[in-house]
């Protein structure tokens, strides 16, 4: 195991430095959405435009050697335009026959760009390939190539021609991932590196067997009990009617977070432990993993909206009360 965990970290220390060559700062941005591919699951980046969100898709799948497909959502966008469809062509002796054309979706790594944009009918095509890997159009059902993984963007500010993400959809994103705005020091740098100069280039430091590989250790890597049930008191607490939970959270929220959300938090727990050459996940592991992965799975009530209250702000409360050990 120590071994594995060794080569985990020589596998994110490369991942990092290579994209490092490209991305300036967003360390913590770069983290969570592998450990979304590492935990088999999809990633939510909220951005302003400009942040450099689809170059960091890209980079990404640059630096792992996974095959890359960007869909731009559209008001106009169909289903069909993201997983494909049936088409008739003709084989040799003047036989006509359907057969099918596969879609952008089929690539290791997806980035949805405005994903809120489409229309539900078509942001819900995606529901099938985030949840389970595969695409079915007719009566047929497709395997995507593995590993895979959907990262999507929305810009938090733009409202206009806009279609908010349904909760069903939300709970499907493992983490969501706020892309914040670079200091001085990094906006210098990213001035410089992109008006002077060659544009810097990326090399493949991992390869898929090595993504597999490290997805597997995450399944195996044991969490201890008193972790897990620190992790099950965190999404109790974002429920309002439960005891215990944060007078925050219980005049603001509506709806808490699903199971998914403690899912979330101990594959980010365990990321963040393997990141660090620990086999054991701790409790403050769970900590900095609670506001990515709870974030868009606490529906406000009316007085919430209406108060502008910042999901992140309860998140903070319910870290805050909640005790890691009970009677504490």
């Amino acid at each position: 195991m120590t071994e594995r965990v060794d080569g985990f970290r020589k596998h994110f220390d490369a991942l990092t430095g290579e994209m490092k060559k490209v991305i300036v700062g967003q360390e913590e941005v770069i983290e969570q959405v592998y450990a979304c591919l590492l935990a088999n699951g999809n990633a939510l980046l909220e951005g302003v435009p400009g942040l450099g969100k689809t170059l960091l898709a890209r980079t990404f799948a640059s630096c792992l050697g996974l095959e890359f497909s960007r869909i731009q959502f559209t008001p106009d966008l169909m289903p069909a335009d993201i997983t494909g469809t049936n088409i008739l062509a003709e084989k040799d002796g003047g036989k006509r026959t359907f057969q099918f054309q596969k879609g952008p979706v089929f690539a290791n790594v997806v980035l949805a760009d405005e994903i809120n944009r489409a229309t539900p009918k078509t942001q819900s095509a995606l529901l099938q390939a985030m949840q389970e890997h595969k695409v079915t159009v007719g009566d047929i059902t497709y395997d995507l190539p593995e590993p895979f993984l959907v990262l999507a963007t929305q810009n938090p500010i733009e409202l206009e021609g806009t279609y908010p993400l349904p909760e069903a959809q939300l709970d499907r994103f493992l983490m969501k991932v706020k892309v914040g705005f670079p200091d001085d020091s990094e906006l210098v740098k990213i001035l410089s590196s992109t008006t002077e100069g060659d544009e810097p280039t990326t090399e493949v430091v991992l390869s898929r067997d090595d993504v597999l590989e490290d997805q597997k250790l995450v399944r195996e890597m044991p969490v201890g009990t008193p972790v897990a049930e620190y992790a099950a008191r965190i999404v109790g607490a974002t429920h309002p009617d439960r005891d215990g939970s944060p007078e925050m959270a219980r005049k603001y929220i509506r709806y808490g977070s699903s199971p998914r959300g403690g899912q979330a938090l101990i594959f980010g727990g365990k990321a963040r432990a393997l990141r660090d050459g620990r086999v054991n996940v701790g409790f403050e592991d769970l900590k900095k993993a609670a506001h990515p992965a709870l974030r868009h799975r606490l529906i406000l009530n009316f007085e919430g909206e209406a108060a502008g209250i910042d999901s992140d702000a309860i998140i903070d409360a319910i870290l805050d009360e909640v005790p890691t050990i009970p009677g504490e």
